[in-house]
């Protein structure tokens, strides 16, 4: 049979599908936003409680980073099990048990040893991993291509209003002495709540199990998105987006406001706050500007431009803005980091989406995993000890370099969006790689 038989039979398959399942799988998706929320919750929330956690685990700051840190190891790697797994069984019972498992992490939390938060910490990373994975794929299923970028940039969105709420909604009931172990343990109950309506509500997929397909090896999905260099540039550049937004403003964002800039805790929460709610404007008006104008790469790059912008002026230029104004619209303007997650959809075939997904959020978040440790050492562990302007302004420049380096990357990126070229063109070389497989196996 002819390899362009088979595209066009897949294609006009998943056409079939998806019109039929839509709604169940918009229903789906919708629930995983739920997830999502409190996924991001959980990984914001420790910020706001960093003394607290410290004497709940009987260890130092720089102990509690490595705890916290620990998120980022089993996120990156998980969300790799977690693509291929929505690709092979689905996403009825991937994504409930991802939620499960962020809720015993959770509950993990509320015990008094530094071995139970790391553990807890593992588990929290592990779980989330199919939080974004499985909403991505939940929406590729429920929404017409040329809505998708604007449907993943919604799902950050609402991501982010987690974020935004795991501290600003949750500091005010820490310092007025909400116990931390109860806060854990209502969102491990809202976890598993919510584990039981998407294990009811989302559809049950007909996965074929023919000889062929028996043959084909689990990690064939990754062999097509790793083979392709533009999966790791998407990853790459997400990465070095991503990581001022989690590991500054969401992790050691108040402390600093705090020791280097003199800010109350209440003032620096609200302003480190304002960088997950500027995601919430920022994810679905860059993903939406991106479908309307049909061009990815100028929306990135005027995404990136910005936050270098909103950077320089809040760590050498303060009193041009008011550091909530200039932390939002950073914030709106690294939902540019969003946008790879299109990409490297469109440069790789349909068949492996859930893949392409838990390979971006592997290279992403071990960008995050790797840069975390150097932040915490050049400047989280002499917070406090060292001159508080020039401090703040030399961690001004670790994260400068950084989202400059995500300039240079994105430069070597593919335009795939609706104005250029047809997708079926962009990632032909990896659909026929992937079909001639097929083929043979059948064979």
């Amino acid at each position: 049979m002819p390899v362009s038989n088979i595209i066009t039979r897949s294609d006009a398959r998943t056409n079939t599908q998806v019109q039929t399942f839509s709604k169940p799988y918009i229903i789906a998706w919708a629930l995983g936003l739920i997830f999502y929320f409190l996924e991001y919750a959980v990984r914001s929330s420790p910020a706001v409680m960093l003394p607290q956690l410290s004497q709940t685990f009987g260890v130092t700051a720089v102990g509690l980073s490595t705890i916290l840190g620990m998120y980022y190891y089993t996120y990156s790697t998980v969300s790799l099990i977690a693509g291929v797994a929505l690709d092979k069984v689905g996403a009825k019972y991937t994504v409930p048990i991802g939620i499960a498992i962020l809720g015993v992490g959770c509950l993990l939390f509320t015990m008094p040893h530094a071995l139970a938060g790391d553990a807890g910490r593992l588990l929290q990373g592990a779980g989330s991993a199919f939080a974004f994975t499985g909403c991505v794929y939940l929406a590729s299923h429920g929404f017409a291509a040329g809505s998708l970028a604007t449907a993943i940039g919604f799902t950050q969105c609402f991501g982010m209003l987690g974020g935004s709420a795991g501290q600003f909604a949750i500091a005010p009931s820490i310092q007025n002495g909400l116990p931390v172990s109860v806060y854990w343990i209502g969102i491990a109950i809202a976890c598993f709540v919510v584990c039981m309506a998407l294990f009811f509500v989302t559809p049950a997929e007909a996965k074929s199990n023919t000889v062929a397909d028996k043959k084909m090896s689990l990690l064939q999905p990754y062999r097509i998105v790793f083979s392709n260099a533009q999966s790791y540039l998407c990853g790459v550049v997400s990465g070095l987006l991503f990581a001022p937004t989690t590991i500054f403003a969401m992790t050691w964002g108040v402390a600093f406001l705090q020791q280097d800039r003199g800010f109350s805790f209440h003032t620096a929460t609200l302003a480190s706050a304002m960088v997950p709610l500027g995601w919430v404007v920022g994810c679905p008006l860059l993903g939406w500007l991106a479908d309307k104008t049909g061009r990815r790469k100028p929306v990135l790059l005027a995404g990136i431009l910005l936050m270098l912008l909103m950077l320089a002026q809040v760590f050498f230029m303060p009193q041009l803005l008011p550091v909530y104004a200039t932390l939002f619209l950073f914030g709106v303007a690294s939902g540019a980091a969003m946008i790879p997650y299109s990409i490297i959809k469109e440069v790789n075939p349909d068949t492996v989406k859930g893949s392409a997904t838990g390979a971006i959020n592997f290279i992403t978040f071990g960008v995050t995993a790797l840069l975390g440790p150097v932040f915490a050492n050049l400047y989280g562990k002499t917070l406090g000890a060292a001159g508080s302007t020039k401090h703040f302004q030399s961690s001004g420049l670790f994260w400068l370099a950084t989202t400059a380096a995500a300039v240079l990357l994105c430069l070597l990126l593919k335009e795939t969006g609706h104005t250029t070229e047809p997708r079926n063109k962009i990632y032909s070389s990896s659909q026929i790689a992937f079909d001639t497989a097929a083929v043979k196996c059948k064979k």
